[in-house]
């Protein structure tokens, strides 16, 4: 191959020739700094080159060298705690050699070499194994067990494997593969655009507990689900995406912040190391790995950042976790791919956005899912995908959210409206929807109380009338309600207020387990009945503001769980007083 060179620069695009032969999606090296690119257009004797870093004092002349590879990342020991950028490089080990600031062409292997890690064999010689079984295990963190696996596309008998101790580049075993001899370390290298295979996709059944009660009751997600969080400036995407980060009950969570602001990602990377994993005890980011593009960071490497963290979650699943990653913001990513395709002269498509918008959308969102994965003893995992979008002005008819909802199945729409009503989480219950309801209900009903589906079902419907009935409140006031009208109110300001208002920052009620979720709102549902069937035997309905049980009721989010049964005694009783003050009043 004759020898490539820059021909033309613009931004982060630039155009060279004489690299025939390269394929699209290859890595190159650009520049005497040696940036990191990818091909992603090739037009007759030129090739357009998208480059993750910064391509001042690039000119044309400059050298380009191939790879031969697509952009791939590293998969092994060593991912859990990790902060990377958008192509996989440690931030952390860069941070050591070059300072705060990432030099150009700095580079460092993503998987550290001189950490030593310690294998226990789980296959043994003469064992025939097949892509994703297991080899051994690699106890990479108080809480993760990491596995390592056969890649896949390789099948053969083991020759040779041992208990060693040794870094990410030692030979861990040796396979016979139809007579040819193959060594294994603990590396496996995937393209980043490229699905890991599953053997079978199933029906996502189980729910993704959150902790979040206007989620987990109103809006839930199964694992293996996709939902979309879009919302206005200030509407709180990003506490969202932290709480589902912190809390959801899945063994591997992959954040990325794909073109978030830097001080958000700041408080990501300050405060999990000092959270405590609910179900261990231990702190969050021994099973957390962080992926950090933020806004001031290459703009081209926000379109990689977010294959990068889908990849390292499959890789996960692969072994048989259910894994949660967030995407924070989408619309940074979309952006980039429209700054993109505007240098390479595309046709645009609705507001300047590549007219393949919806296909890449689309594409990154199904690599969700769970089901079977690649393996001979039967494995389950999930990945979980919930992806924030910031919509100009809050603007939900953009092309963005419109392409997302097509493709995700669950939507928490953010509304400003509640946000400067200092209601969080913003999430409007009149808008959002969950096409998992069904299957979250009846886990519900088996699981929680059979009237899971029934209160639920219940509660939204008083949140409905209440709208209808605030129509007529803002035109003749509240005095021109019936009692009955006026106790709906009531009721629904409860549920609002006292049920789906939660303090993010707060010790006790930024966590809310399914049990004390369902006797919080049994107890308003049944304020409900008790207080309609007063109303009906004649009870003045201003008495029933007046009961000492409604201000209990406001306090019940603030309940501790940390004795189960001392919390369920102290909700027990709040609904027992409920029935006893209403009573009291039927009975004067």
């Amino acid at each position: 191959m004759p020898d490539a060179t820059v021909k033309k620069i613009s931004g982060p695009l630039v155009i060279g020739v004489g690299l025939e032969g390269a394929k699209m999606y290859e890595l190159v090296h650009v520049g005497t700094d040696k940036l990191f690119g990818e091909i992603i257009e090739v037009k007759g004797e030129e090739f357009s080159i998208q480059v993750y870093e910064d391509t001042e004092g690039v000119t044309p002349g400059d050298p380009i060298e191939p790879t031969g590879m697509p952009l791939s990342v590293e998969l092994g020991p060593g991912l859990i705690r990790a902060i990377y950028d958008g192509v996989q490089r440690p931030l952390d080990k860069i941070q050591a050699q070059e300072g705060d600031f990432i030099v150009r062409g700095a580079q460092a292997p993503a998987l550290d070499r001189d950490v030593t890690w310690h294998f226990v064999p789980v296959a043994k010689v003469g064992d025939t194994v097949g892509p994703g079984d297991f080899l051994g295990t690699v106890q990479e963190s108080d809480t993760i067990e990491h596995r390592i696996m056969v890649p896949p596309g390789m099948t053969g008998t083991v020759k040779d494997i041992k208990e060693l101790d040794g870094n990410v580049e030692t030979v861990i075993a040796v396979l016979d593969a139809n007579g040819e001899e193959i060594q294994l370390d603990m590396i496996q290298r995937w393209p980043v655009r490229q699905p890991r295979p599953m053997v079978r996709r199933l029906t996502p059944k189980i729910p993704l507990v959150t902790g979040q009660r206007i989620l987990d009751m109103f809006f839930p997600l199964s694992k293996g689900g996709t939902a979309c969080v879009p919302g206005p400036f200030g509407s709180g995407k990003t506490v969202v995406q932290h709480q589902l980060a912190k809390w959801s009950d899945t063994e591997m969570v992959v954040y990325v912040g794909c073109g978030e602001r830097g001080n958000e990602m700041t408080d990501v990377l300050l405060e999990f190391p000092h959270l405590k994993d609910p179900k261990t005890g231990q702190p969050l980011m021994e099973r957390t790995v962080l992926v950090a593009n933020t806004s001031n960071m290459p703009v081209a490497a926000r379109e990689a950042s977010v294959f990068t963290g889908i990849t390292m979650a499959e890789y996960f699943r692969d072994m048989g976790y259910n894994v949660a990653m967030m995407a924070d913001s989408t619309s940074r990513w979309a952006e980039a791919m429209r700054e993109i395709s505007g240098r390479l002269g595309e046709m645009p498509g609705e507001e300047g956005y590549p007219a393949y918008l919806t296909s890449r959308i689309a594409g990154f969102y199904e690599r969700a899912g769970y089901g079977k994965v690649l393996s001979s003893d039967d494995r389950e995992g999930s990945v979980t995908l919930i992806g924030a979008v910031s919509p100009p002005g809050g603007d939900l008819s953009e092309p963005v959210v419109q392409a997302t909802l097509r493709v995700v199945r669950v939507f928490w729409g953010l509304d400003d409206k509640l946000a400067f009503q200092r209601h969080f989480p913003a999430i409007n219950w009149l808008t959002s929807y969950s096409l998992y309801q069904k299957t979250v209900d009846d886990f519900g009903n088996e699981s929680v109380h059979e009237d899971w589906q029934k209160n639920r079902t219940e509660a939204m419907a008083l949140l409905k009338r209440e709208a209808e009935l605030e129509e007529i409140v803002r035109l003749v006031g509240v005095d021109a309600l019936g009692p009955a009208d006026r106790l709906t109110m009531q009721t629904a300001r409860m549920i609002r207020e006292d049920f789906l208002h939660q303090n993010a920052f707060d010790d006790i009620d930024t966590f809310t387990s399914l049990d004390k979720q369902f006797m919080m709102l049994d107890t308003i549902i049944e304020f409900q009945h008790r207080a309609a069937e007063a109303i009906e035997a004649g009870v003045p309905f201003d008495r029933l503001l007046d009961l000492e049980v409604l201000e209990d009721i406001s306090r019940a989010k603030l309940i501790e769980e940390d004795d189960r049964a001392a919390s369920k005694d102290k909700l027990e009783k709040l609904k027992q007083a409920v029935i006893d003050q209403i009573g009291a009043l039927k009975g004067k």
